[in-house]
């Protein structure tokens, strides 16, 4: 075994065995070498991090731990140990502070996604959101059924985008204690403001923070002034954007700023006054399950005692194995959750904006396994007051609100809720009676709540921003033949994304998984033969009830009568998308070959 020295004097990364790094002798690689490298590079990567965190939770073990509870001087150990690793890396007190945080997050509330980190199905990048977003549960009796809950959705098989990240860590957090989410938002409502910052350039930021479906309402009128220009505007879209927001806040006036004369460009000058009066009322839509409109469930027994490794064990206590394990989806009142259908109110449209909840049906509230295998102390079986376990809404360009902000907005006078189904087994229209093409105002509804931003791996565009592909390319001459219009067949994909499958050699596939078909498996293969799995998180994961909602089958076309006259064997895009539907099965066939390999054995005989 090769020896590594450690310190002053150790043996420079580039000199070290590649071959035993897993790495090749050259960076020369065909590109498909080269991303099977970068694959694996990745991996390497995170252990690395991973070990990184391991050496300064080491360093803060000895020489910050013994001293916290009672060090108060201004430059205290943690001050003197952020020090040591900010001069010794020649990085800033803040980055090594915050190096020195994560660590001890990890080691200490996040056990199990240290582990994620540690065996590669994390990349380092997305472990600064996973803690800053996890810090209001440090202490708390629930920390390790989160941690639980985020190193499981971590081990799923998909991708990750950084929305992606932010939504499933904010939904297991607001899931726990809806209580406590609550009184932070109340806290957080009381702490709005308004501040401005001076930067470099003549230039300054001013920041406004304010509810999530308010930002949602300017964002929503911001990007509508910005868009009234012509083609050959000279700025980008974010300055755009900017030079609408000053304009609506000051009422001043708001042009294209193209080189051609008013004459040729009605845009030159937007009269925001008689923009205001014509403009549509701006919509929000909240995206949520009708139990949480109702409030908080119970939550099951299992979940109901602390099982935190931070509490020490119950001392003259044995827990038996022979009690029954509590059912998850058991209702402890002894009634069945059923969720009455919500009664639509009326919008009023007051300035001029209105949220829209689209609530899905759920017929049992939705639970987490509590699995805690892999801790050595289970904690005191104490009751912590976790009794109701709550919902959450997704608000597109905002991400998870709580269940109490959903109560409160549904109960806005201007709010108007849409059950998307009725709770019944009774099949949805998939699309509009007189275009099959065409998926109907629920089968789009459901998509995008399902899918919650563009499904291409790494993308973070809302899916209420982006295109309904059929991944199945539409056949408009023999629509029998596939790419039906059905919830299996679409799938929300952002502008550049949708034209990068179309005009690309990317061929992307949507299939119901095997083990439980209310759920999808999405695939994306690159042009070298690669084949990527698309979101490990998706809508399904927020809102349980969107497996109970089924869509009919498309209407079957018309029967074409035959030519008259004689004409090629297929168009020439029917030949492309009929090569690309058997390079779908190809893929299929390998993915299922690859995960389930046949038994060769010769038989008994």
């Amino acid at each position: 075994m090769t020896s590594v020295q450690v310190g002053t004097g150790a043996t420079p990364w580039a000199a070290l065995d590649h071959a035993a790094l897993g790495l090749p002798a050259t960076t020369d690689l065909p590109s498909a070498r080269a991303l099977d490298a970068l694959v694996h590079t990745a991996a390497g990567v995170g252990y690395l991090k991973w070990f990184e965190y391991q050496l300064a939770a080491a360093m803060h073990a000895e020489l910050v731990e013994p001293f916290e509870d009672e060090d108060r001087r201004e430059l205290d150990a943690f001050t003197r140990c952020a020090a040591s690793i900010a001069t010794t890396l020649s990085i800033t007190p803040w980055a090594a502070s915050t190096l020195l945080t994560d660590a001890v997050a990890l080691r200490d509330r996040l056990p199990r996604v240290a582990q994620c980190l540690r065996d590669g199905v994390v990349t380092p990048h997305h472990i600064r959101t996973i803690v800053s977003r996890t810090e209001l549960i440090d202490g708390q009796c629930y920390a390790a059924l989160v941690d639980a809950d985020i190193a499981r959705a971590l081990r799923k098989p998909g991708s990750w985008s950084p929305a992606r990240m932010e939504t499933m860590v904010d939904k297991m957090v607001h899931r726990r204690d809806p209580d406590a989410v609550r009184a932070r938002r109340e806290a957080a409502k009381k702490n709005r403001e308004f501040t401005v910052d001076t930067g470099r350039d003549g230039m300054a930021t001013a920041t406004d923070t304010r509810p999530a479906e308010d930002v949602a309402a300017l964002a929503a009128a911001v990007r509508r002034l910005a868009g009234q220009v012509c083609p050959q505007d000279t700025r980008s879209t974010a300055a755009r954007a900017s030079d609408a927001h000053y304009a609506l806040v000051t009422q001043t006036e708001f042009g294209c700023d193209c080189d051609r004369p008013i004459t040729d460009c009605r845009y030159k000058t937007v009269d925001l006054q008689k923009f205001a009066a014509t403009a549509p009322r701006i919509v929000i839509h909240l995206v949520t399950d009708t139990t949480t409109l109702h409030g908080p469930v119970p939550a099951p027994e299992a979940e109901r005692v602390c099982r935190s490794p931070q509490h020490l064990p119950q001392p003259n206590v044995t827990t038996s194995s022979s009690e029954p394990e509590a059912d998850p989806t058991a209702n402890p009142s002894g009634a069945e959750l059923v969720a009455p259908k919500p009664i639509a109110t009326e919008s009023v449209a007051r300035d001029r904006v209105a949220a829209e909840a689209v609530a899905t049906e759920s017929l049992t509230p939705h639970h987490t396994d509590t699995d805690t295998e892999g801790h050595d102390s289970h904690g005191f079986e104490e009751p912590v007051g976790l009794d109701y376990v709550d919902g959450v809404g997704f608000l597109p360009g905002i991400g998870i609100i709580s269940g109490a902000h959903v109560r409160d907005l549904a109960a806005d006078p201007r709010t108007v809720i849409r059950p998307l189904g009725d709770g019944t087994d009774t099949p949805l229209p998939a699309t509009q009676p007189s275009d099959p093409y065409r998926p109907s105002a629920a089968l789009d509804a459901y998509i995008r709540a399902r899918d919650l931003f563009c499904t291409w791996p790494g993308c973070n565009r809302p899916a209420r921003d982006a295109d309904l592909d059929h991944i199945t390319e539409y056949d408009h001459t023999h629509p029998e033949r596939g790419g039906q219009t059905s919830a299996t067949g679409l799938g929300a994909k952002c502008r550049f994304h949708h034209l990068l499958k179309t005009f690309g050699d990317f061929v992307d596939d949507q299939y119901p998984d095997p083990t439980d078909p209310s759920r999808l498996i999405r695939t994306v293969t690159i042009p070298d033969g690669r084949t990527v799995m698309g979101p490990a998180f998706t809508g399904h994961d927020v809102h349980p009830g969107l497996d109970a909602i089924v869509f009919g089958d498309p209407p079957k076309p018309p029967s074409t009568p035959a030519p008259t006259e004689r004409q090629r064997p297929a168009p020439r895009t029917e030949q492309k998308h009929a090569r690309r539907r058997q390079e779908r099965n190809r893929n299929r066939l390998r993915n299922a070959m690859k995960h389930h390999p046949p038994d060769d054995t010769p038989p008994p005989f």
